[in-house]
């Protein structure tokens, strides 16, 4: 009776929270917060079971090598064709499949422009007729490319859409299975209106075909696919499904139902579906592929993805359809031919990478499928997170107010280690996927509740944020920070950012041009003017390296226009240098001159540092880039240089691309642009000037080395630009040494 009166209430506040977590369990309570914890734990045991390379399926890459030696997409489809005959007769591929849709007719050999020229203006020119007759089928490029397909095993790829008003286009392959087929069961799936599918000789021409539309969570992650979908009463499976049966010659793929028994009768049955499985009916077995909800399957993420971090073999297509590689890369082989080049829009967001391809989604399924090796959210999955809840509510509300604070505190951090790691068994030798985020979330809740510490971190918050905050970010922000502390806090974690460097150009010579107290007040009155435009512009000043300043956005309050909001800091950071020379020039002080590198993508953020000395900052390899982009800025004699990731993500602005560069301790070449201004304020002078400048651009890259020196001298001649000069330079070099016929054009610098 003594504990019941002096726990009571600190045990009933427990029972109402456990009461809630159990009501959020059966979704009869809000779940989007712990959803939102259950995905990012999922996606860490995924990033935590790493995959051994799968040698049976290869990803031929339509890559940036493929689109330099071929031209950019979309390419003809003779060589598309060439393509596919290398794939299927050459090399002998098991299956072809196409995460491309050819929906359009190809009018690019002329053929039909000729044809109409012969039948008006050139009606009259002797044997024309004739000679089109002639040259038909070798021009009818869409004819080579059904014919290349035709009694192959290639699977061409199509979309579905719900979009308002779409319509539909191209012709959709023989669906797996109709609705009247399934004898009045339903099916718990996904629904569409419309499709974008592949012209009617072309589907025609294939052994099958199969939809590519991923599923996103919430929060834009792709984390499981559609193996089946339905239209206009038809089923039709997926592009997995249809290449992984055109590999083993299987003949159909039908659902398997659960038979009626004393729980479920066989009219229920038919009402919900009570699908157990789909099968695949192959010549020597039936595979049995376990669905979720809506007739989707979690995908097995063994790698990061891309070229360079797969467990897949990547192999450029030009190097296929050039027949250069030997027989054993393909021979047997499951092939998908895909994209990674980024302009493609075939990049997703995943567990484990935010930009990885599309085409090779596909191929962890058909993994999946080959190995039966599947990841599966159990029927019991409520009822498992339900009695974890329930046992740690009464385990931690009993016990919590009878324990002191470090007792408590172990207790708690045990029970999350119990669950955290039950859940990792379940999954790494089960294939089970199980909840945790609603147990994990009721231990620190009942934790902070008889603790009393939401109080206590309230006050302190506010205070230790202006103190942690202060000096890095505009008052403002910190004010914002304060206003939600828990939101915030200097541990390390990986965003996505945007990083800036700036730099002065010839501060030895300055400094030796200036008294002491001279040089003193001009680096100072260049610095409060830069750190003003970093942090009107919401940035985070990061440190000073001598005349450097380093600065960065969308930490530590999330700025979703982060790379936005630096090119236009850079801009403006340009017009005040203009504003201080004025003022430098009437103390006889030298010019001021600057140059600024941005870039933006996935880096470390945080409190970071030694036991002496600690700073709030950034690391990783978008910070070393955008680094190496200030430094190469005086090379091209250009103000403000960002990387591609910064111009994709801050569209609004006009850029002139300057070149592809390596940079010193990168071996991917990237593209490197000079924002111009913002797109909608550049007159139709500035914007003629960039695509011009565009032009030469291309003429250099494709070896046109006349055309490229004439366009440049009329750049130099209407607006001088020490760009135009670099590259006239270079054109006179690669005169005088050709460069290999492989070149591809890009530009390495061996120095930082």
């Amino acid at each position: 009776m003594r504990l019941l009166k002096k726990y009571g209430l600190t045990w009933l506040v427990s029972l109402l929270l456990t009461t809630l977590t159990c009501g959020v369990v059966m979704e009869v309570l809000p779940t989007t917060v712990v959803e939102r914890i259950d995905h990012f734990l999922y996606d860490l045991r995924m990033r935590a079971q790493p995959t051994e390379h799968d040698p049976r399926i290869v990803i031929v890459d339509i890559d940036e090598k493929s689109l330099d030696q071929i031209g950019r997409w979309p390419w003809s489809r003779n060589v598309v064709a060439d393509l596919t005959n290398s794939l299927a007769d050459h090399y002998k591929a098991k299956s072809i499949g196409f995460d491309i849709i050819f929906a359009e007719p190809d009018t690019s050999s002329g053929f039909e422009t000729l044809r109409k020229l012969s039948q008006h203006e050139l009606k009259d020119t002797p044997g024309l007729d004739q000679r089109l007759r002639q040259l038909r089928n070798e021009l009818d490029y869409d004819g080579r490319l059904a014919a290349a397909i035709k009694d192959k095993p290639v699977v061409m790829g199509f979309l579905f859409s719900n979009e308002p008003r779409s319509v539909s286009k191209g012709v959709l392959p023989p669906p797996a299975f109709s609705e009247e087929e399934l004898e009045g069961r339903r099916l718990d799936t996904l629904n569409w209106t419309s499709y974008t599918a592949n012209l009617a000789r072309l589907q025609s021409a294939a052994s099958s075909g199969g939809f590519f539309n991923p599923v996103l969570d919430q929060d834009g992650v792709v984390r499981s696919v559609p193996l089946l979908a339905k239209i206009d009463g038809n089923y039709y499976e997926s592009l997995a499904i249809a290449t992984t049966r055109a590999a083993l010659g299987a003949n159909t793929v039908r659902p398997v139902f659960l038979q009626a028994d004393a729980m479920m009768s066989e009219e229920a049955l038919r009402l919900y579906g009570a699908i157990a499985s789909l099968a695949m009916d192959g010549p020597l077995e039936t595979i049995d592929i376990p669905v979720e909800r809506r007739l989707t399957t979690l995908v097995r993420y063994g790698s990061k993805g891309g070229v360079e971090d797969s467990h897949f073999t990547y192999l450029s297509a030009v190097d296929i359809i050039k027949r250069r590689l030997p027989l054993s890369a393909l021979e047997g082989k499951i092939v998908l031919v895909g994209t990674t080049v980024p302009g493609l829009y075939d990049l997703r967001a995943t567990p484990v990478s935010p930009n990885y391809p599309g085409v090779e989604i596909h191929a962890n399924v058909i993994a999946s499928i080959l190995d039966a090796n599947f990841l599966h959210r159990p029927d019991f999955s409520v009822g498992y997170d339900l009695l974890q809840v329930i046992l740690v509510g009464l385990l931690l509300g009993i016990c919590l107010p009878l324990l002191g604070p470090l007792v408590g505190m172990g207790l708690s951090f045990g029970t999350a280690v119990i669950i955290v790691v039950l859940n990792f068994v379940l999954y790494s030798y089960g294939n089970l996927v199980l909840p945790m985020a609603s147990a994990l979330l009721l231990v620190a809740v009942l934790f902070v509740s008889n603790l009393g510490w939401s109080y206590l971190f309230e006050v302190r918050s506010r205070r230790a944020m202006v103190g942690l905050f202060g000096e890095y970010v505009a008052p403002e922000l910190v004010a914002e920070m304060a206003a939600n502390p828990k939101a915030y806090s200097m541990e390390g974690e990986s965003r996505d950012l945007t990083v800036l460097f700036s730099d002065v150009r010839g501060f030895t010579t300055i400094s030796e041009s200036l008294q002491p107290n001279e040089l003193r007040e001009y680096i100072n009155d260049y610095l409060t003017a830069m750190s003003e435009d970093i942090r009107n512009n919401r940035g985070t000043l990061d440190k000073y390296i001598g005349d450097a300043v380093m600065a960065f956005w969308g930490a530590p309050v999330f700025l979703p226009d982060h790379a936005s909001l630096a090119v236009a800091t850079a801009l403006k950071m340009q017009e005040s240098v203009i504003e201080l020379n004025q003022r430098f020039a009437k103390r006889k002080w030298p010019a001021l001159h600057i140059g600024i590198g941005i870039n933006t993508g996935l880096m470390r953020v945080g409190d970071m540092g030694s036991k002496v000395r600690r700073a709030y900052t950034v690391m990783g390899d978008a910070v070393n880039l955008g680094s190496r982009l200030e430094a190469i800025t005086k090379v091209y004699g250009v103000g403000v240089i960002v990387g591609v990731q910064t111009r994709e993500a801050a569209p609004e602005y006009a850029y002139r691309e300057l070149d592809r560069v390596r940079v010193k301790g990168k071996n991917e070449p990237v593209p490197i642009f000079e924002p111009m201004g913002l797109f909608k304020e550049l007159n139709h002078v500035a914007r003629a000037r960039i695509e011009k400048w565009h032009d030469a651009l291309a003429a250099i890259r494709a070896m046109r080395w006349d055309d490229a020196e004439q366009k440049l001298q009329a750049l130099q001649a209407d607006k001088p630009h020490g760009l135009y000069t670099l590259y006239l330079q270079r054109i006179q070099h690669y005169r005088d040494h050709a460069p290999p016929a492989d070149w591809d054009g890009v530009t390495t610098f061996d120095t930082k």
